[in-house]
């Protein structure tokens, strides 16, 4: 029989998230100031075709007709995430008072037609005045972030109850401090280590603000996870996917539930010592209401000798010859019941939502409609892994589709399209997708 929304019970939330940078748009509008990704975009070859999200989908104009569209959809959850510096245009210091009236009339308009807001603090978008300070890489990141979250809480904080602190800090500590590819551009293990652990401190550091301000939100933080498995039985494969493992599963979340940084399997990362200060181990630790879980597809790793410090390559899912989606990724939905299992195992693991999940699939327009089979076949293929996870015990209580429009990815720039609905970059005309309308019976 197939699953339906019922299958999951009343209380388990449905709902779609996106991104301010990947789609709002309006990147020099009233007061708001450049953010890393704004200079980063402006890098020659950074993104595919040196696209930028200086327009995106235009969010910040269009941002009406869009929920009233989430809202024919039958969508009632919608996860956003703030600007900082649309809010506070240099990071700390003056609030930019036309920044506050638009998220205002965004949660206002929301809640007018039912939707109940899910507010992600920081996605990815560092104030730059701030990055010329040193961004994550400055201890004092924790007092700027902290300050910021405080004036959030104190203006949305009437009307909103469910607080995102950070999205998926192994990406943007990674991406954008270890490999380069993100803004802000910088390379080298030692900012890797110092932006780690200074996104660790200030996760802990907003949940308790929010906390102290609004006794009775609903606070968690997202991960980015991969279920990982060894390429053979060899020993040596099979200890190369336990450090993949520490790198993409655990180093972010085993500090925030008082088990400490996991050095152990990977030497150079005992180097996170030097950051520590008196205190921190304690202040790393934060009681979550609920941990979001952000999962795509699972990595396959071999041994490699020529990898730096983890000595541990991925193998492609192209290498591998298996169906994959336009980010090259394997498509296997059982990485989804995998990295449930895995995160509820932990010792007090809050109960967890999976605060991203989709696909993207090369999408044609024909007669003014997009058919994408595929994105359907992978939403109805994870659905079952969630509620075969939760049929075995799993604390999982909801689910957001990754993402409702199609956006701005990153250093991807606009060729990949994750959204149920289509957005023509050219026109911002919207076109709901077969998987849209197929999410919008299954919510009925």
């Amino acid at each position: 029989m197939p699953l339906t929304k019922k299958s999951f019970g009343e209380d388990f939330i449905w709902g779609v998230s996106t991104a301010a940078y990947q789609i709002e748009g309006a990147h020099n509008l009233d007061g708001k100031g450049l953010s890393i990704w704004d200079v980063f975009v402006q890098k020659r070859n950074k993104i595919f075709k040196n696209h930028s999200g200086d327009i995106a989908c235009d969010f910040y104009n269009q941002y009406t007709q869009d929920l009233y569209l989430m809202y024919s959809l039958n969508i009632r959850n919608y996860r956003f995430s703030i600007s900082w510096s649309r809010i506070v245009p240099e990071g700390t210091g003056t609030i930019n008072p036309l920044g506050i009236d638009f998220y205002n009339r965004l949660i206002d308009l929301s809640l007018e037609l039912g939707i109940t807001p899910w507010v992600t603090l920081y996605h990815w978008d560092l104030p730059h005045a701030l990055e010329k300070k040193g961004g994550w890489l400055n201890r004092d990141v924790k007092e700027w972030f902290g300050n910021y979250v405080a004036v959030c809480v104190r203006s949305f904080g009437d009307r909103v109850k469910n607080w995102m602190v950070l999205n998926e800090p192994a990406v943007f500590t990674a991406a954008g401090y270890f490999f380069g590819v993100h803004a802000p551009g910088k390379k080298g293990i030692d900012y890797f280590l110092a932006a780690a652990h200074h996104a660790t401190l200030a996760q802990a550091h907003g949940a308790r603000i929010i906390k102290s301000l609004q006794k009775d939100s609903f606070v968690g933080t997202t991960f980015s996870c991969s279920h990982v498995e060894p390429f053979s039985t060899r020993e040596k494969d099979i200890r190369a996917a336990q450090r993949a493992d520490v790198l993409l599963n655990r180093l972010f979340i085993e500090p925030l539930l008082g088990k400490g940084y996991p050095t152990s399997e990977i030497k150079i990362l005992k180097r996170i010592e030097k950051y520590i200060k008196q205190n921190d181990e304690q202040d790393l630790k934060f009681d979550m209401d609920f941990i979001g879980v952000q999962n795509y597809t699972r990595e396959i790793i071999r041994h490699s000798l020529f990898v730096p410090y983890l000595q541990a390559k991925i193998v492609s899912a192209k290498d591998r010859k298996v169906s994959m989606t336009a980010m090259k990724w394997e498509v296997y939905p059982e990485s989804m019941y995998h990295i449930l299992k895995k995160f509820h195992a932990y010792e007090n693991m809050p109960p967890l939502i999976i605060t991203e999940n989709g696909a993207a699939f090369p999408d044609q327009v024909e007669n003014n409609r997009v058919d994408d089979p595929k994105r359907v076949q992978y939403l109805q293929a994870i659905i079952e892994q969630v509620y075969r996870a939760k049929q075995e015990g799993v604390q999982v209580n909801g689910y957001f589709a990754w993402t409702f429009l199609d956006n701005f990815e990153w250093a991807e720039g606009y060729e990949p399209r994750f959204g149920l609905v289509y957005v023509d970059f050219e026109t911002q005309q919207r076109i709901i997708k077969s998987s849209g309308h197929w999410y919008a019976d299954f919510l009925k």
